[in-house]
């Protein structure tokens, strides 16, 4: 709350006193995007930041139907519409013939919302959602937001870019991507239960019914899976056991039920398809196994974890071994790549959980490197300029 009201004062100031963040106007947002939880656990943290700023916000979410926005997004109390659209499916090119359909059909539904809605301002998150909301927002010469979480740039975001009011971004050197007089430097929001979270290692082991007295690897390849970790965890799951490890298992939904099936044969492994409460699986975690995407690696900077990294081969630009290879120069994190996953990865990780003192190092190094109010310093910009532009 210290943060929200200094972000107040310095925005009531810059305003000349007259009036701030807390204008009397209910203040009507949209956020847009979703399909990975990269994307709506973000957008979820911005939409609470907002809210604890501006209290009477009104905050809709627009999301693509069938994705995972539709069920996280109102579990964390935010009402949600959702629109008609796909990506290009790059395995089945006959799986495209509607595409163009839905596209259109997608545009007509965000019209519609936005016109019954009326925002203030529309924020973009990525995924399929957020190109046709913020597109219409800017036909409509409403402000728009967009928070980039990446070290490259996707091309939706880059063409939205150049009439976007703010673009907030994880890291310098943007400006190859976005008009620079644009960018705001804030870093990746992270979820409150994982920045402030205060649970302990024993009592996080507890909830996960593993035992303290035994250094614990937790995996999480998000929330799709990664099949190379999935595959080289369940080829040692034996050898956890046998070298008195103990795992926290988040399989993703692919393939999900063989490697929980595979997992609950142990008592030292505590497997599931999704992990809700990931603030405990950070609190319980001696070392940490996962892909690297932007999220994930900011979330591992917060929670001041050691971490393998494997990033996805097929991310655009490669943008997940860029974001890893940054704590790697920085002697904060390892990586092995995923073609190189079934030869050296378990290896990388037994080695990392047998010394105790480069965990220490990288635990120190990582740690450093955390951002933990970017959600509040992207709503108060977003609030302070639509303060200003009410003057």
């Amino acid at each position: 709350m210290n943060e929200a009201k200094d972000i107040n004062q310095d925005n009531a100031t810059n305003l000349g006193g007259g009036g701030g963040i807390a204008s009397a106007g209910p203040f009507r947002l949209i956020i847009a995007g979703g399909g990975t939880g990269g994307h709506i656990f973000p957008a979820i943290a911005i939409a609470n930041a907002v809210k604890q700023l501006r209290p009477n916000a009104e905050i809709l979410f627009v999301g693509a139907n069938g994705k995972m926005e539709m069920e996280r997004v109102p579990q964390a109390g935010y009402a949600i519409k959702g629109i008609d659209i796909a990506g290009f499916n790059r395995s089945s090119l006959l799986k495209n013939i509607s595409l163009p359909f839905k596209l259109i059909n997608s545009f007509l539904q965000v019209r519609s919302i936005i016109s019954a809605f009326k925002p203030d301002a529309v924020v973009g998150v990525g995924g399929y959602s957020s190109f046709p909301v913020l597109r219409v927002a800017q036909r409509r010469n409403i402000p728009t937001y967009i928070h980039e979480s990446n070290s490259f740039a996707g091309k939706s975001n880059m063409l939205l870019g150049k009439r976007a009011t703010k673009i907030f971004v994880a890291s310098d050197g943007m400006e190859k991507f976005f008009p620079a007089a644009k960018i705001v430097v804030t870093g990746n929001p992270v979820r409150k239960a994982i920045a402030q979270s205060t649970i302990t290692r024993d009592d996080a082991l507890r909830f996960f019914g593993l035992q303290p007295n035994k250094t614990t690897i937790l995996a999480i390849g998000g929330s799709l899976g990664a099949k190379s970790i999935n595959e080289v965890l369940a080829q040692h799951v034996q050898d956890i056991n046998q070298l008195n490890l103990q795992l926290i298992w988040q399989t993703g939904k692919a393939t999900a039920l063989a490697y929980v099936q595979r997992g609950k044969a142990f008592d030292c492994i505590w497997v599931n398809e999704f992990i809700t409460d990931m603030d405990k699986a950070y609190a319980a975690a001696d070392v940490v196994v996962s892909r690297s995407g932007a999220m994930s690696v900011t979330e591992l900077c917060v929670a001041g974890k050691p971490v393998v990294f494997v990033p996805y081969p097929f991310a655009a630009e490669d943008h997940q071994t860029v974001n890893a290879q940054r704590l790697v120069d920085r002697n904060a994190a390892l990586l092995v790549k995923d073609s190189e996953a079934q030869a050296k990865l378990f290896g990388a990780i037994t080695k990392l959980a047998f010394d105790e003192a480069k965990r220490a190092e990288f635990k120190a190094n990582i740690g450093a490197l955390a951002v933990t109010d970017a959600d509040v310093r992207i709503a108060g910009e977003i609030l302070a300029h639509e303060a200003t532009t009410a003057l």
